[in-house]
């Protein structure tokens, strides 16, 4: 059975796909292998038309806790389809699926293999988007060091993200699974987001599991000052960062960006500060893990005995 999970076409690692490697190999050991025949979808927004072409060889897909989001959510589900759980409500609600198998994001089985820290050395910690991380260059981590924030990149490793986010008072994420990890570590926190590029339905399918509400906090985009240029920005972050470094030679323009970073760094301070600060309860937490190990069982008592 082969592991499959969205690897972003720039090669950067980010950190909600890479959970999968480290994930599902602990909790199912000696299951995965190179047989594309039968793959394994777990964490990431995948149910959609393209799934079947990103795995061609597969013959048999098995799937626990995936969401819908991206594209257009599949009209029916193949019959050489194994589906175990999706990640909450608005999934299954999408695919036409039994309210039994809206469970919650498969991330949070994280806490049966991960002791956090006790220690907590950072009192904010921010983590963007991995387009937002990718596309703003060092900006964000700038912003974090002027207001004494803690910077969480989502291309960093897996045992990074999550020893940062267990020494974390609070998170303040536009990552999901960032998220979704200090939820699993009973860390509060906030969501941001910056741009359309946050997929609403897919924070909304994941709040209905553990049964939060969304509430999120906008800050305008960093390219919101640059409308001539925002067109060709948006297509990557390479652009952006040769503009800006080409013209801070100019004591006004890097006295003016200095200024936008000022009032990022002002606004996101005053969300941390004021903030609604979100968190399951400790029974919902306890109740999905049980219901997830229980789909987890049921999975290897079909597999491994074929494996």
């Amino acid at each position: 059975m082969k592991l499959f999970y969205y690897k972003r076409r720039d090669g950067s690692n980010n950190f909600g796909d890479q959970l999968n490697n480290w994930l599902w190999p602990q909790l199912l050991p000696g299951l995965f292998d190179e047989d594309e025949t039968t793959t394994f979808i777990g964490i990431g927004t995948l149910l959609n038309q393209f799934l079947s072409q990103r795995v061609p060889q597969a013959k048999q897909l098995i799937i626990f806790s995936t969401g819908v989001g991206y594209e257009q959510p599949l009209k029916t589900l193949d019959k050489n389809w194994k589906l175990y759980c999706v990640r909450g409500k608005l999934s299954a609600q999408k695919l036409g699926l039994s309210p039994d198998l809206a469970i919650t994001d498969g991330a949070i089985l994280t806490r049966r293999l991960y002791q956090p820290s006790p220690q907590k050395n950072y009192r904010f910690t921010y983590m963007p988007h991995i387009h937002h991380a990718t596309f703003a260059d060092n900006i964000w981590q700038n912003i974090c060091e002027q207001i004494g924030f803690h910077y969480l990149d989502p291309r960093s490793s897996v045992d990074e993200v999550l020893s940062t986010i267990s020494q974390t008072e609070v998170l303040l994420a536009e990552a999901m699974h960032g998220a979704i990890i200090a939820d699993t570590f009973r860390v509060p926190w906030i969501p941001i987001i910056t741009s359309p590029r946050i997929l609403l339905f897919k924070w909304q399918d994941w709040c209905s599991s553990i049964d939060v509400q969304y509430y999120p906090y906008f800050l305008s985009p960093l390219i919101k000052s640059y409308p001539k240029y925002a067109r060709g920005i948006r297509s990557g972050f390479n652009a952006f960062t040769h503009w800006k470094n080409s013209f801070l030679q100019f004591p006004k323009i890097s006295q003016f960006w200095q200024e936008q970073e000022e009032l990022y760094g002002m606004q996101l301070l005053k969300i941390a500060q004021t903030g609604r600060q979100q968190l399951s309860s400790d029974s919902q937490l306890e109740g999905l893990t049980v219901q997830l190990e229980e789909k987890l069982d049921l999975l290897k008592t079909d597999w491994y005995s074929k494996s």
